[in-house]
C-alpha cells in the first residue's frame, strides 16, 4: 500500500517558486535591459573626439565642473609647495613661460587663464592642473637643458590640459563604477572582478598609460609647431633616463610608459612632427639663418 504523502500547503509552494535562479527572473531583466537602454543612450550622446589625436573617448564632465573640483587640488599643492615657487622675475620663470607662450599660441587655448609656477625643489618633475595651472620643478631643468628640451616637456603638460586628461579620468571612473552595479545586479561579487590587483593593472595604470602616450604624441606636434626642434624631446627622454628617474620600475606596474619605449614611439612619430614643423612658418629664411648659426655653434 503506497503510504500517503500530503501535499504542501500553499504558502510552501509560494516559497519554492522564490527559489528560481535569479537570471530567471523577470525583473531582473527588465532592470537590466532598462538600465543599458539608459546608460548605453547617455554613453553615446557624451562620446566625443580629443583635440589634435582624434580619439574618440567617453566625457561627460563640464570644463567647469572639472575646474571646480581642481581648485582644491591647487590649493593642496600651494599649501605644500607655495613657498618654494620662484617669483616671476627670475631666470628659471621667465625662462619657462619665454617657452610657454609660443606654445600656447599654437595651442588654440589662448582663452585659459595659465599659469606656469617654477618650484625650487630637486624632483625631476612638472605637471599640470586643469584650469592650466602648470608646475615645474627646478630638478627638471638639468633634463631639458635648452628651449628645445623644456618645449618638450611643457607640450605634453599643455597636451594634458588640451586633451582634458583628469576629466577622462573622472568619466572613465564612473564607467567602471557602473560595471560594477551591473555585477550586483547579477548577484556577483564586483571585487572578484575589481579588487586592488586588477584595478590597478589592468584597468587605471594602463589608462594614465593611454593619456601618457597621447600626451606625448599631442605635445610632439605642438612643439613642432610653435618652431621647436622636435628631435629634442627624444634627447630629453634618453637624459632622464640616463638620470635614472623612475628606475626599477617595470612599465606595466608605472602610471607611465617607459623610457625606452617613450623614445621609441616618439621616434616613429618623428617624421610626422618634422613635416608639420616644416608646414609652418619655420621654414622662413630667418629660421634657416638660425638653424645654420645653430649648427655652426656645436662644432
Amino acid at each position: 500500500m503506497t503510504p500517503y504523502t500530503p501535499s504542501p500547503p500553499a504558502q510552501y509552494k509560494r516559497f519554492h517558486k522564490n527559489n528560481e535562479p535569479f537570471y530567471k527572473s523577470k525583473r531582473l531583466w527588465i532592470t537590466v535591459g532598462t538600465g543599458t537602454v539608459l546608460f548605453g543612450g547617455y554613453y553615446v550622446t557624451h562620446l566625443e573626439k580629443v583635440p589634435i589625436s582624434g580619439r574618440t573617448r567617453f566625457m561627460d564632465i563640464t570644463p567647469k565642473q572639472e575646474e571646480a573640483m581642481a581648485k582644491q587640488a591647487y590649493s593642496e599643492v600651494m599649501a605644500q609647495f607655495g613657498h618654494r615657487i620662484l617669483p616671476r622675475h627670475h631666470p628659471y620663470t621667465q625662462f619657462v613661460t619665454r617657452v610657454a607662450k609660443r606654445l600656447i599660441r599654437v595651442s588654440g587655448m589662448d582663452d585659459t587663464a595659465w599659469e606656469f609656477h617654477v618650484v625650487d625643489s630637486p624632483e625631476r618633475n612638472a605637471f599640470v592642473l586643469p584650469g592650466g595651472k602648470v608646475f615645474v620643478f627646478t630638478g627638471i631643468l638639468p633634463i631639458v637643458e635648452n628651449e628645445d628640451g623644456m618645449a618638450a616637456v611643457l607640450g605634453h603638460e599643455i597636451s594634458h590640459q588640451i586633451a582634458r586628461h583628469s576629466a577622462e579620468r573622472l568619466s572613465f571612473a564612473k564607467v567602471l563604477l557602473a560595471a560594477q552595479l551591473t555585477l550586483v545586479l547579477f548577484g556577483l561579487d564586483p571585487s572578484l572582478f575589481f579588487n586592488h590587483m586588477t584595478m590597478n593593472l589592468m584597468m587605471l595604470k594602463p589608462f594614465s598609460r593611454k593619456c601618457e602616450k597621447e600626451a606625448d604624441t599631442m605635445g610632439l606636434e605642438l612643439m613642432a609647431q610653435a618652431c621647436f626642434d622636435p628631435h629634442e624631446a627624444v634627447a630629453v627622454w634618453r637624459r632622464m633616463e640616463e638620470s635614472g628617474t623612475g628606475k626599477g620600475i617595470p612599465q606595466f606596474a608605472s602610471t607611465h610608459p617607459s623610457h625606452q619605449n617613450r623614445v621609441t614611439y616618439l621616434q616613429e612619430k618623428m617624421p610626422q612632427a618634422l613635416e608639420k614643423r616644416a608646414q609652418s612658418d619655420c621654414s622662413s629664411e630667418m629660421t634657416q639663418f638660425a638653424d645654420m648659426f645653430k649648427q655652426m655653434w656645436h662644432r
